[in-house]
């Protein structure tokens, strides 16, 4: 059985669009016809993957499924099969109000590959780059547990608290950046077109400036000439940061080390990863995953190199018999109260409760400390550029002063 693409004609000569299973082009003509349409256009939706390698490949790298896509469509799903609706029937309500192209395709393709047998999880694995490690270990679980339905619910709630979370921190950054932006622009602006005008009169001037009026009409015309060579710096820098940051080792810990020991910044860091990492631990546990099988998961959640390599060895240490608290309290890098509500945890049978209560404690304290940060921003970005702008000013007067002075 394969999915098929098609566009048809209804009696009326009204383009219809979706998705049909057939075992071939002809067949599905044939359920086209006896539904009453007439097919103008029918193709394969997306061809069977042998391998998580050629599933990647097949996905047109200009369509992207946001995890906002992927937790409402999880929410969905969950809602649905609590109703008592069957999977597959779930999936054919799913592709009708899907608005996303490839999101539609992918679960036309799932859809297809449950008609045929399969499990919901092997289908999922065809699509890595949809679907997680973390989200088809946990429908593994569901599955192998027959509480689907519950699972799908607790991944629901899980990426609606993580995009809540990082909505709420971008959504306090908006306006720093905003003021970044706009500030420079006009900076940009002062020295590039009103610095010039005004320095015009000193060139008839036969006295010597003072350093900081020559200091600014040597920026002013540097940036008034090369302005693209600016702009071309600093897109090479991002560049070269983003490559080094992403396919090199030690790029990678470089940066993953000043995230941490960033003044302020790295506290903050720190908060959010040890939230991400309680709360993604605790829905596995819940959902019924094994602890090693979780930790290898969460190293990769963290997205960090060193807090991954703790829990890379806080995994070894469970496996050879050992608490989880242990190794995090030895790491150093785990506060206190966590390795504390941890091993409470863990004596009393209770671990994915306390995890959870260690997630919303170091969720609020992220959004506390994430609103003090651009509460603070604001001020500071102020006063830097009335400080840019002063030097402008006493500049272009300071001259003025001293010819008034002389003509006296």
């Amino acid at each position: 059985m394969s999915v098929f693409e098609y566009v048809a004609l209804d009696e009326k000569g009204r383009e219809k669009k979706g998705f049909i299973d057939a075992t071939g082009l002809t067949a599905a003509r044939q359920q086209l016809r006896e539904q009453g349409v007439y097919p103008v256009e029918i193709k394969q939706a997306l061809q069977k993957k042998e391998s998580a390698l050629a599933g990647i490949l097949d996905i047109n790298l200009r369509q992207k499924v946001s995890a906002k896509e992927i937790a409402v469509f999880t929410r969905q799903l969950s809602t649905l099969l609590g109703a008592g609706i069957p999977l597959v029937p779930s999936f054919t309500v799913l592709l009708g109000q899907t608005k996303n192209p490839l999101l539609k395709k992918i679960l036309a393709q799932i859809r297809g590959d449950l008609t045929e047998g399969k499990s919901l999880t092997a289908s999922m694995e065809n699509f890595p780059r949809v679907f997680e490690p973390f989200y088809v270990n946990m429908i593994k679980a569901g599955e192998a547990s027959g509480t689907i339905n519950l699972v799908l619910e607790r991944l629901a709630d899980f990426s609606e608290s993580q995009q809540a979370l990082m909505s709420n921190i971008r959504a306090m950054l908006i306006y720093p950046a905003v003021m970044f932006l706009v500030g420079t622009a006009v900076i940009f602006f002062m020295m590039t077109y009103v610095v010039p005008q005004i320095t015009e009169i000193f060139s008839d001037m036969h006295q010597t400036l003072p350093l900081v009026t020559i200091i600014l009409i040597a920026i002013s015309d540097f940036l008034k000439v090369f302005w693209w060579l600016v702009l071309l710096l600093i897109a090479a820098v991002i560049v070269v940061f983003q490559y080094a940051t992403n396919t090199t080792q030690a790029g990678r810990r470089w940066w993953d080390a000043v995230c941490l020991k960033a003044p302020v910044f790295g506290t903050l860091n720190m908060k959010i990863a040890i939230a991400r990492f309680s709360r993604t631990l605790a829905t596995l546990l819940q959902s019924g995953v094994p602890l090693l099988a979780a930790m290898a998961i969460v190293r990769n959640v963290v997205n960090n190199v060193f807090i991954g390599d703790v829990i890379t060895k806080a995994a070894k240490d469970v496996e050879e018999g050992q608490s989880l608290a242990a190794p995090l309290t030895q790491s150093g890098l785990f506060p206190p109260m966590v390795t504390e509500m941890i091993a409470v945890g863990e004596q009393s049978g209770s671990l994915e409760k306390m995890l959870n209560r260690v997630a919303n404690a170091y969720e609020t304290e992220a959004q506390a400390d994430t609103l003090a940060l651009t509460s603070l921003l604001g001020p500071l970005m102020v006063l830097g550029m009335g400080l840019i702008v002063l030097f402008i000013v006493v500049a272009i007067l300071l001259p003025i002063f001293e010819m008034n002075q002389l003509i006296k």
